[in-house]
């Protein structure tokens, strides 16, 4: 019993640890939906879900001795969110110069918010992996479980979030702006913090 709670314990704080950044992200995706209709609540849900089971899915492979992407490289995918807030801050200057509002899209599907949620959590797998390298198939599986409920509270607590009127009205008066700065510098900061660019790659 110790054993189980110890595992549960060790999963939970390591959740929490590796994904702190995401509540950020998706806070702004939930205010994206609520103010801007995409993407949709279950479209988040789902692909927060698919992007963390793609990462712990890597992690569990690399565990296995089997390099997918190697660290050198992993940096590289904070041009994700990069790109999407490029593209949302482009369609928020054609508006204003076209003089139409703009929504403060960034991600506009299930897809998308996967691939942010991968690029974000990228540094996750150099975590996960020693981990499930050491554990057992059984403490392996309620780590995942663990993973699968860390992911329902954060989104839980990303639409609580999202939900305030004073943060939705900010978001409706400055959002075209603020949520592409906001993906553009998470991207930046994954590319920065991976040392990629000062590798020689």
């Amino acid at each position: 019993m110790d054993g189980l709670v110890g595992t549960i314990g060790t999963a939970a704080a390591m959740f929490a640890g590796t994904n702190i950044d995401d509540i950020i992200v998706l806070t702004v995706l939930f205010l994206s939906a609520r103010v801007g209709g995409v993407p949709r609540a279950w479209q988040i849900w789902a692909g927060q879900y698919a992007g963390i089971a793609a990462l712990v899915a890597v992690a569990g492979i690399a565990a296995l001795g089997l390099t997918v992407v190697p660290d050198d490289y992993v940096g590289l995918l904070g041009l994700i969110p990069f790109a999407l807030g490029v593209r949302s801050l482009v369609t928020a200057i054609r508006a204003r110069n076209a003089g139409q509002e703009a929504s403060p899209v960034v991600a506009t599907g299930l897809l998308s918010v996967a691939g942010v949620t991968i690029a974000n959590g990228a540094d996750n797998i150099s975590v996960y992996t020693p981990v499930f390298r050491t554990i057992g198939p059984g403490p392996a599986l309620v780590t995942v479980a663990v993973f699968a409920i860390g992911v329902a509270v954060w989104c839980a607590a990303a639409s609580w979030l999202g939900s305030h009127k004073k943060v939705i009205e900010f978001v409706e008066r400055y959002g075209q702006w603020a949520v592409p700065a906001v993906f553009m510098a998470i991207g930046a900061l994954i590319v920065l913090e991976s040392g990629v660019l000062g590798s020689g790659h």
